[in-house]
């Protein structure tokens, strides 16, 4: 496919048209914002948000109850898949003082098995806190979070895409 829109372009060489491009190739070219989604991870549940760079716009995107490893990693493929994600955000849960304990263990050993699945880029961010923030903020909303486990995952996600978004903001002002 040939994108020759004005009659300056149709003089210069052809140019592939973006949308023929797979999407990591078409950001590369065009500059444009990636599509992500971040993952809160539990034992139980996974917490969902979606949200792309360039934006300030992070949207909660429900959660997935967990069941075996392969499930599990098949039906967030699928999801990802289905919304056009371009890059994984995986919240990961240090210690208070900042060690990998036996949760961190597990969500590094989810990560691993995630990246044997898939070529998307996969990140991890610090999410210490972020359950007690999103608690804060359902209760400031007017919800009752100990009712609905699920509204804090998925709350905890969007918090954990936020920091991962704003340290990309931060890291391309510095250059």
């Amino acid at each position: 496919m040939i994108c020759n829109v004005t009659e300056l372009a149709r003089q210069a060489p052809p140019v592939p048209c973006l949308a023929s491009l797979p999407n990591h190739q078409r950001n590369k070219h065009a500059g444009e914002t990636l599509k992500y989604l971040a993952l809160d991870l539990g034992d139980r549940r996974v917490g969902l948000a979606v949200g792309s760079d360039g934006t300030d716009l992070v949207t909660p995107a429900g959660h997935l109850a967990r069941t075996k490893l392969a499930q599990d990693l098949t039906r967030l493929l699928e999801i990802a898949k289905d919304r056009s994600i371009e890059g994984l955000v995986v919240g990961m849960p240090y210690s208070q003082e900042g060690e990998v304990g036996p949760q961190a263990k597990k969500v590094a050993g989810f990560v691993r098995a995630l990246r044997k699945k898939t070529t998307m880029p996969i990140y991890t961010v610090d999410e210490r806190f972020t359950s007690v923030e999103a608690e804060g903020l359902l209760r400031d909303a007017g919800r009752e979070p100990s009712r609905d486990k699920g509204s804090i995952d998925e709350a905890a996600a969007a918090l954990i895409l936020r920091r991962f978004l704003e340290s990309r903001e931060t890291e391309g002002n510095d250059r």
